[in-house]
């Protein structure tokens, strides 16, 4: 009679159509975030992460590029990719800040204004927004979670500070 020593890597058996509910999880999210960025486009003309620039701008005008970023999570140069592209539309300003020549300051255009009033809402996207409403602990919970996931995907942290509207 022969044994053999368990699969290290085999999931419990707890129960076998888990993996297989938490993927369709996974494309309800997914979808949801696409369909929101689809009617983004076509009620703006422009792509998800271009609109929630656009509003981070016009919520807080003479925003800088580093604060940008910030405000949106990502890598300077994505920020400075979206502030340029916003600009060839003629839908943000941008000036010279008078306390520091070497920075700028973004404002919203009135072309950029008639367009968040016709962009549909929220301008972060529905996912950031979802998560923004978590209670404190559920959050937690899942973010310990989906590092665990990641961890099993090795991917380490590539990817997140692209926005979701770039993917």
């Amino acid at each position: 009679m022969s044994t053999t020593a368990p699969c290290q890597n085999a999931a419990p058996a707890a129960d076998p159509v888990a993996p297989a509910r938490v993927l369709r999880q996974f494309r309800v999210l997914f979808n949801a975030v696409r369909g929101h960025f689809r009617a983004v486009e076509r009620a703006a003309g422009i792509g998800g992460a271009q609109l929630w620039a656009l509003s981070e701008i016009g919520g807080s005008p003479g925003l800088g590029l580093g604060d940008l970023a910030a405000a949106l999570d990502i890598h300077q140069s994505t920020a400075s990719n979206l502030v340029r592209a916003l600009l060839e539309r003629g839908l943000i300003v941008q000036a010279r800040r008078q306390d520091d020549r070497r920075a700028v300051a973004l404002t919203v255009s009135d072309a950029g204004l008639a367009l968040l009033d016709r962009a549909p809402p929220p301008f972060r996207g529905v996912l950031p927004t979802a998560l923004g409403e978590l209670d404190p602990a559920v959050l937690a919970r899942l973010e310990e979670d989906l590092h665990v996931l990641i961890g099993l995907l090795e991917t380490g942290d590539q990817g997140a500070q692209t926005p979701l509207a770039e993917l």
